[in-house]
């Protein structure tokens, strides 16, 4: 029998990303900020090696995707743009809290984007407003980033509102090239990778 809360394809893809990324990094901490808290944190705040401040935390499944509070991070940027946003966008961004997760794709490093709050979602929608406006400026549809590249790389990852796809992208351009034809082809490909290859831990001791 198979379970309704795994049965959609992107579903099934992030669940067993993750189940992957948390087998092989069962340890994960970020710098504790306690006027930015997040559901997966773990225990207590505790200094690192280096005198840090810091705090443990595991990808957590979110309620489920109906649920009012997941259903609704995208409300406000759909008024605002008077349109609907890819259903996988609400799926990928209302399936855990969780930090960015490092990954190693076909064509090089990935660090997926996902949120640690609802102020993250929030802050996440009035980004999007922005690389809506920097779209229609560059006679481009509308995407979603869900991923940035290689550390040193301006380039991202965008599913194409319209279609689905994955595609690569530059700020204020049209995109690159579709790189897989949906997201959960694309996350199924997905290798985890090192936490500390995140561009916001890069030069990080506490790893």
């Amino acid at each position: 029998m198979t379970d309704p809360a795994t049965d959609h394809p992107l579903d099934a893809a992030l669940d067993a990303f993750v189940a992957r990324y948390r087998a092989i990094f069962p340890e994960l901490h970020e710098p504790f900020d306690p006027e930015w808290r997040s559901p997966c944190e773990l225990g207590e705040p505790f200094a690192g090696d280096d005198g840090a401040t810091l705090v443990r935390w595991q990808p957590l499944r979110r309620p489920v995707f109906d649920a009012p509070e997941a259903a609704g991070d995208f409300a406000s940027l759909e008024r605002a743009l008077e349109f609907e946003v890819h259903p996988d966008v609400k799926r990928y961004f209302a399936r855990y809290w969780s930090a960015g997760l490092e990954a190693t794709a076909s064509d090089g490093h990935v660090s997926l984007i996902l949120l640690w709050n609802p102020a993250d979602a929030d802050r996440l929608a009035e980004n999007l407003i922005g690389h809506a406006l920097a779209k229609r400026r560059a006679r481009a549809g509308f995407s979603v980033f869900f991923a940035c590249t290689e550390a040193d790389s301006e380039l991202f990852l965008s599913i194409d509102n319209d279609s689905g796809a994955v595609v690569l992208e530059k700020p204020g351009y049209k995109p690159i090239r579709t790189v897989a034809d949906s997201l959960a082809a694309f996350i199924a490909t997905l290798e985890p990778a090192s936490p500390a290859l995140h561009p916001e831990r890069l030069g990080r001791v506490d790893f």
